[in-house]
């Protein structure tokens, strides 16, 4: 059924679930998320980041755990990776599909729940991606361990996954001021908080006809997430800022995590 109209609560503020995404992502916001993010500038700005990342850690077989609309997928499948394209939205899959056959790619899609993501996705993976900012929507902590502990089973030995999040410590801290120069690039899309607290960053996205959506995510502070990687048994975790190894924290607008699964460890059952 399309769907225009977002479903909250009475109290929007109080919708803290990580199921909150599917009532989110109607059509009408899916609809138009490629003007916010822009496909042509975002490739501009990211440049061969994820493509050389990958490439140099001899990856080949990539999950794409948060496909969206398919940025990501459809960038490493024109750059000859084996791709399987994952997403909890089957509107947003859709469209993911819709965008690879316009550049004449087969998106191989796969709606799936990350806290169950080994149920619906088999075999060894050289990489695991969970881009745009996605783990976010990720809203206890539990979901999260589950999440990551389902990444790390889908992962061969020394296999790494890239996980990347916004620079919430800033924003929690200092408040916002993102220039958008990265992940949301549509020069005339407007994607700012409305609201935030410590468990809640509610994001407003105002579009050129006037219409608005809104997204509540979870403010994740950067150390938080390392530690959540470590966790869940990876190793050797690196952070890069808005694609620079070395960066000013308090300049950067996202953190992209890298961290190579360990080959002693299997956390799965332990956080189910």
């Amino acid at each position: 059924m399309r769907s225009f109209e977002q479903q909250y609560g009475e109290d929007p503020l109080a919708d803290r679930a990580t199921d909150l995404y599917r009532r989110e992502f109607v059509t009408g916001f899916v609809e138009k998320w490629d003007e916010l993010i822009d496909w042509d500038a975002r490739a501009e700005s990211e440049g061969q980041f994820f493509i050389d990342l990958l490439r140099t850690h001899g990856a080949v077989r990539v999950l794409d755990v948060a496909t969206g609309t398919g940025f990501h997928s459809v960038r490493l499948l024109q750059a000859g990776f084996d791709v399987v394209s994952v997403d909890g939205s089957a509107t947003m899959l859709a469209k993911a599909f819709e965008n690879g056959r316009k550049r004449g790619l087969i998106v191989q899609a796969v709606h799936a729940d990350w806290r169950e993501l080994n149920r619906r996705v088999h075999g060894e993976y050289d990489a695991v991606i969970c881009l745009g900012n996605s783990f976010t929507h990720m809203h206890d902590e539990r979901s999260r361990r589950q999440a990551l502990a389902e990444f790390y089973a889908a992962l061969r030995p020394d296999g790494i996954l890239i996980l990347d999040q916004r620079n919430y410590d800033e924003m929690l801290d200092h408040g916002f001021k993102s220039k958008h120069r990265y992940y949301y690039c549509g020069r005339r899309v407007t994607a700012e908080p409305e609201y935030l607290d410590g468990g809640l960053a509610r994001f407003k996205y105002t579009f050129p006809d006037a219409r608005e959506y809104t997204l509540n995510m979870f403010p994740l502070r950067k150390n938080y997430v390392r530690q959540l990687i470590r966790d869940a048994g990876f190793e050797r975790t690196r952070t890069y800022g808005d694609f620079q190894e070395t960066y000013q924290e308090r300049d950067t607008e996202f953190f992209i995590h890298v961290a190579r699964k360990s080959t002693t460890t299997d956390p799965l059952t332990k956080a189910r």
